[in-house]
């Protein structure tokens, strides 16, 4: 037995519409469906399940930092500049709020994306060594 966490098992994210928004990460983030009702629902997406919890009004996963910039809670990785590249375009053309492909100053290329409830997520396009073999 290891006495070190080994992984995040589970994400929360809250949501406006438990069904609406099952539906847009199944569709718009090939996300699988595990479980639904009329208060959550279990996807699994990216290695990680993310449960999306019927929360109140105005709730989301972003912050703010020191400065008042807003900030993601998740970062996503793909395989390489070009994978990222594409992921966007796909993502523009499903009407998918994204800002702009970006350089950082750090390796790799980044740009966000936004769920209907204005959820930020990062996408990010170097894996991590574990998954880069």
């Amino acid at each position: 037995m290891s006495d070190t966490l080994i992984r995040v098992g589970t994400t929360y994210i809250p949501v406006s519409n438990v069904e609406y928004s099952a539906d847009w990460y199944v569709n718009t983030l090939s996300a699988e469906l595990s479980y639904q009702d009329a208060d959550k629902a279990i996807i699994n997406l990216a290695n990680q399940s993310f449960f999306l919890v019927k929360a109140g009004e105005n709730q989301s996963s972003n912050f703010f930092d020191y400065k008042g910039e807003k900030w993601f809670s998740v970062t996503f990785e793909v395989d390489g500049l070009h994978a990222l590249q594409e992921l966007h375009r796909k993502l523009l053309e499903k009407e998918v709020r994204v800002e702009e492909i970006e350089n950082r100053g750090h390796a790799g290329r980044n740009f966000v994306l936004y769920d209907p409830d204005g959820n930020a997520f990062d996408v990010w396009s170097e894996l991590s060594p574990t998954f880069n073999r």
